[in-house]
């Protein structure tokens, strides 16, 4: 019985390992189920080397896609640098925002425009380092209005270091510095052209209303507010101005000229001690821009002068503010400074530039220079351009 039970108890472990209990299983059985569960496990084995190597190669393809990815979204923003001699200026705001609003119209899916603006704060020193700033921060085209139009070799070495082109506008650098390397614009109006037709306003009034002339001598009193020392446009636009009117046959008399900087508040106060010094002596007053025009038109409000004992007033850029004053009748006559076709320009050429195209369909001057044409201002068309 106890070997009979212990032959038992070696079937009944062998279950576990493919004996039944009472009888064996054939041998071929048990190899087959052997090999089977080999075969599976080579099999396994398989198909995980398989999806190793699978996932690998994706892993690698993601990563050459993404790296492509990322040249791609570098190669699709435009970064521009806007650089200003002044942010207190509201001629060079306005075409500021134009310029604004005409690269947001070239963004597309694949193209984002970036535009950082940046004051020079009306040092040129400063500016340089302003430059600098913004190289270093990473841009592929500058636009630069120059504190100083004498000064801009310092912002030219930077640009053509990191091979960056440079627009320049509103203030027209010297002619041999934009000419040190084929990278270099400039967007602009002629100044000579501006106190041209200002002086060819200024005398068409002066002809047609007789009033003008209030003392009757035959000859109109003047004083000149001028933009800054030294600087082309404020210059330029004083003595074509003049030199207009004399070749329009008006007698002039100069009484005072006074530098105002550009500034409304500066040629409000000039103007103040020059209506306490002169008084009615004061037949016509000249600006260099529409900002010291209406300096002079508080002035006159803050000496109490009626319209009437006003002398006859011209600026020059065609502001939203001089506009108005026009159709008040608080100044005569302006000319107007295109800061839309400008900034059109200035963001046209950016974007050629940025996108390597040939530059055709400018109207260039020397292959550097294009300027935009001004236009006269009076009361008589003034609504053409307050809907600009």
């Amino acid at each position: 019985m106890r070997i009979l039970g212990r032959i038992v108890g070696v079937r009944s472990t062998k279950q576990s390992v493919g004996i039944k209990v009472g009888g064996f299983l054939p041998r071929h059985h048990i190899n087959g189920r052997i090999y089977g569960r080999i075969h599976g496990v080579e099999r396994m084995v398989t198909m995980k080397v398989r999806w190793s190597i699978y996932v690998l190669v994706c892993c690698v393809l993601l990563c050459l896609t993404g790296c492509g990815s990322n040249k791609e979204a570098q190669r699709s923003v435009l970064r521009v640098g806007v650089v200003l001699y002044t942010q207190d200026d509201p001629f060079i705001n306005a075409l500021t925002d134009c310029l604004k609003e005409d690269l947001e119209d070239y963004e597309t899916d694949s193209l984002k425009i970036i535009m950082t603006v940046r004051d020079g704060k009306n040092d040129q020193k400063l500016q340089d380092e302003v430059v600098e700033e913004i190289l270093d921060a990473g841009c592929d085209i500058l636009v630069v209005d120059l504190v100083d139009r004498t000064e801009p070799s310092n912002i030219i070495k930077m640009a053509k270091n990191e091979n960056i082109p440079v627009i320049f506008f509103n203030r027209e650098p010297v002619r041999e510095d934009l000419m040190q390397w084929d990278k270099l614009y400039y967007v602009g109006g002629d100044a000579r052209q501006s106190g041209t037709m200002q002086g060819e306003i200024a005398a068409q009034v002066i002809r047609t209303d007789h009033s003008v002339d209030r003392n009757a001598d035959g000859k109109i009193q003047y004083v000149l507010l001028e933009g800054e020392t030294g600087h082309q446009d404020a210059i330029i636009r004083t003595d074509s101005v003049v030199k207009t009117l004399q070749e329009q046959g008006i007698t002039l008399e100069k009484l005072s000229y006074q530098f105002a900087n550009w500034n409304r508040g500066q040629a409000e106060n000039k103007m103040t001690q020059l209506i306490h010094h002169y008084g009615d002596e004061i037949e016509l007053v000249l600006s260099n821009n529409d900002e010291m025009a209406m300096g002079a038109v508080a002035a006159y409000e803050a000496s109490g002068y009626p319209k009437e004992n006003r002398p006859v007033i011209f600026g020059i850029d065609g502001l939203d503010s001089a506009l108005d004053a026009i159709q008040n009748d608080l100044i005569q006559g302006t000319v107007y400074n295109d800061r839309a076709g400008q900034a059109e320009q200035i963001s046209r050429l950016a974007m050629d530039l940025f996108q390597g195209k040939e530059l055709e369909g400018y109207d260039f001057e020397n292959e550097r220079y294009i300027f935009l044409p001004y236009q006269k201002v009076t009361a008589a068309n003034v609504e053409e351009f307050l809907n600009r």
